[in-house]
């Protein structure tokens, strides 16, 4: 019997598989990780099993996000719209509502016979998660009590008595939250070592609940679509102790920006949330970004730990022969570059993302792409490497051409984000060798040839005119093209 999954593999490695209708799926999606990854070339974090999915897969080097924020970005690539065309263009706003009936990826997985599952950050948060049309399972964890808090706790009991009594409660939850604040916290953002161990933290209960998926076969007969939300290394930046020993303080290493940066770029580009950690623009706080550093590193490695139980169960369970595998992050993030903290921002570290992708028989071993990707084309590459007709309203395209031909640049030219400034947007297009940026009170160029952390702005130089004029033109183009209604 010829199956949809067929055209992925050669005639020897089919006749070793178990017949399937169609191939599984696990969508892995992290939460603020930037290409601070030895996959993106960046050596000071270390990743290995990451590593070691690379070279069993294909990895792209030039993938962007659409929006830099979580909910934007995550309704964006869920739904396979651009946001202006999803509507969602900031965390409080639902897609249900800007534009009712739009099929989600895991809905249209679970309306074409696949068992779906969720656990962790996948849709921004439960209000906006959708729910038993898109899931046949769907779980969020929380951490376990930290060690401060548990120590402070007991203390608080044994001469108060129980916290659950009434009158104990208030007190209890204001002491709670000055014990915890410093770990805790969104605002100031909280890091430091949790004192728990792997497994009692929400990203390692996510994990070990997708084995238990694999291990148990809920899923039967179906093919499974399972998407697994990795929450770190969002704010705040807690991990286990032992992840924190890997990176000494006195051993991270960064480049600090000259002073004056800003006054070359507009200044709608800046996003403030370097406040809340503590910063000031234009000056640099080595102890305190040697931190926060330290901090968001140790949480990578953490997921990192994490990522590598889901794919050995994989492979332990016979499913990594019948199963499609894409990793990737919702957004960049901001660790001081630019003296920005946080996302929000369209810069290359803003935006680019991750992107691995294992398509068994078909994606090459260790292969690199500079192909332009974008995050709207995981909805239609999934959709047609398990061999369904995609819903129409997809803006992206499929990356099945490229997998097989990772020398390839493919038909997309140019990567296009937006972001919101108020009631107005700003927004970049990406090319393979430029990045051009248009805001409020200004614009940006960058010749990334020579100028790949986006530092000089040429926008305003001598002998880029011909180059905007190409760029603007290009842009009202998409403005036209995806702010219509699909």
């Amino acid at each position: 019997m010829i199956h949809s999954f067929l055209p992925l593999f050669t005639v020897a490695a089919v006749t070793s598989l178990t017949v399937q209708a169609k191939p599984n799926v696990l969508f892995v999606v992290c939460d603020d990780l930037n290409t601070h990854v030895s996959t993106s070339g960046y050596e000071p974090i270390l990743t290995p099993n990451l590593a070691g999915f690379a070279k069993e897969s294909m990895t792209f080097n030039r993938a962007f996000c659409q929006y830099p924020v979580c909910g934007p970005s995550r309704a964006s690539f869920l739904s396979g719209l651009y946001p202006q065309a999803s509507r969602v263009l900031n965390n409080t706003l639902d897609i249900r509502t800007t534009r009712p009936g739009t099929i989600s990826m895991p809905q249209f997985f679970k309306e074409n016979g696949y068992w779906t599952a969720g656990v962790g950050k996948v849709f921004h948060n439960a209000k906006s998660d959708h729910g038993e049309i898109a899931w046949n399972e769907s779980l969020r964890f929380e951490n376990d009590e930290l060690a401060v808090v548990r120590e402070a706790r007991l203390k608080f009991e044994s001469e108060h008595g129980s916290i659950d009594k009434q009158p104990n409660k208030r007190k209890w939850k204001e002491l709670k939250r000055g014990v915890s604040a410093k770990l805790d916290a969104q605002t100031p953002p909280g890091r430091g070592r949790s004192g728990l161990t792997d497994a009692q933290h929400k990203d390692g209960k996510n994990a070990r609940q997708v084995v238990r998926w694999l291990e148990g076969k809920p899923y039967g007969d179906k093919p499974f679509f399972i998407a697994l939300g990795l929450q770190k290394p969002h704010v705040p930046f807690l991990a286990p102790d032992k992840y924190f020993d890997l990176y000494p303080l006195n051993e991270i290493t960064y480049r600090s920006d000259r002073s004056d940066l800003w006054d070359f770029i507009p200044k709608s580009a800046i996003s403030k949330r370097y406040e809340a950690f503590g910063f000031e623009l234009g000056k640099e706080n080595h102890p305190l970004r040697r931190e926060y550093m330290q901090a968001y590193h140790a949480c990578v490695s953490f997921i990192d730990a994490q990522l590598g139980l889901v794919l050995d169960a994989l492979k332990k369970n016979g499913l990594w022969e019948e199963t499609l595998v894409v990793f990737t992050s919702d957004h960049g993030y901001h660790l001081g570059d630019h003296f920005i903290w946080g996302k929000v921002t369209l810069f290359d570290v803003g935006a680019r993302v991750p992107f691995i992708v294992r398509a068994p028989g078909l994606s090459k071993a260790g292969a690199v792409s500079e192909a332009m990707v974008e995050l709207i084309d995981v909805y239609p590459t999934l959709a047609d490497l398990a061999g369904l007709k995609a819903p129409d309203h997809l803006q992206g395209a499929s990356l099945r051409p490229l997998l097989s031909h990772p020398d390839r640049l493919g038909k997309k030219k140019y990567a296009y984000s937006v972001v919101s400034r108020g009631p107005k947007l700003g927004y970049a297009l990406r090319n393979q060798n430029w990045r051009y940026g248009k805001w409020p009170d200004g614009e940006e160029l960058y010749d990334l040839r020579k100028d790949p952390q986006e530092k000089s702005n040429l926008a305003h130089g001598k002998g880029h005119k011909e180059r905007l004029e190409g760029f603007r033109r290009v842009l009202a183009s998409k403005q036209k093209l995806f702010e219509a209604n699909p």
